[in-house]
């Protein structure tokens, strides 16, 4: 489900020190969290989550069109991202958050995780149309618990980046998103009271 965009702009995460020039895509809510424990173990679900592998054909269906553009149009060629000259966040860290765990990498796409702390973990992913981030934060729910909660910063590049962005919109909104989430959702259901479950309970 999407919350407005202040459910994250409003809290004081760390990430805010690294993306002033970065626009907040949007903001979506993630499964209820139990303990500190949780947040790792959810982080580790999200960062190993294969949209390829998703049960939606429709978002199977989008993802190999995408990636298949991608392969002939070199939009994730290798550090494509860097192609406007802009730096990349993990060259802006702090010391402090360099110094942090990294935490995981996306499994499904080119992506440098920035820092892992205890409420939040950040992944960079950069190619020829977007400079993105990926931001996962521990926040308190309406229900006086805590869930997750997921982020996602982009910058354009150049006229190709806007134009990418805008087209890929309503699929991100109205098919992909709500997908994963359900997928992560019924796969934390299955491992949140078994750690060993991890692996076998992602979809």
């Amino acid at each position: 489900m999407r919350v407005p965009n202040e459910a994250h702009s409003s809290r004081p995460w760390r990430i805010h020190e690294l993306t002033h020039d970065f626009r907040l895509e949007d903001v979506w809510a993630l499964p209820g969290l139990r303990g500190p424990d949780d947040f790792p173990r959810l982080v580790q679900l999200i960062a190993s989550y294969e949209l390829s592998e998703s049960s939606s054909s429709a978002v199977r269906t989008l993802v190999a069109i995408r990636w298949r553009l991608g392969e002939l149009l070199g939009w994730d060629a290798p550090r494509g991202g860097r192609g406007s000259g802009a730096a990349m966040l993990r060259d802006r860290l702090p010391a402090d958050l360099r110094d942090a765990p990294s935490g995981p990498d996306i499994a499904a796409a080119p992506s440098t995780s920035l820092y892992l702390l205890a409420d939040e973990w950040a992944v960079e992913i950069a190619n020829r149309t977007v400079h993105g981030v990926l931001h996962v934060g521990r926040v308190p729910d309406q229900a006086g618990g805590v869930r997750g909660q997921l982020a996602v910063y982009v910058k354009p590049n150049g006229l190709l980046g806007t134009a990418y962005m805008a087209a890929i919109r309503p699929f991100r909104h109205f098919i992909v998103y709500p997908a994963m989430l359900r997928e992560i959702e019924r796969a934390w259901q299955a491992i949140a009271g078994d750690p060993t479950r991890l692996e076998s309970a992602a979809p």
